[in-house]
């Protein structure tokens, strides 16, 4: 009895708020803020890279069977020969 009292007062004095009389410099302060930061930033591109590397690939390929989807329209073929690019020898004696 005493033993789950004992257990029951320190758990409610440990979650009691108190009142911290303690000061935080700027330098420290501005540290933490700076660390903070870098942490919340970290976190965020992480998950924003994972997440969207789902999407970006879907992307990739909506695009390649709207360019396929063109290339079988018949506006995307034309009449005219392809001008070559390969260059004719020489001829002079």
């Amino acid at each position: 009895m005493l033993n789950s009292t004992l257990i029951a007062v320190t758990c409610i004095v440990a979650f009691i708020p108190q009142i911290a009389l303690a000061y935080v410099g700027p330098g420290a302060g501005i540290s933490l803020l700076g660390a903070l930061w870098g942490l919340i930033v970290g976190v965020v591109m992480a998950l924003g890279i994972v997440l969207f590397w789902p999407i970006r690939i879907m992307l990739r390929k909506r695009k390649a069977a709207a360019e396929a989807k063109n290339a079988d329209t018949p506006e995307a073929h034309t009449t005219e020969p392809a001008a070559s690019t390969k260059q004719e020898p020489d001829q002079t004696p």
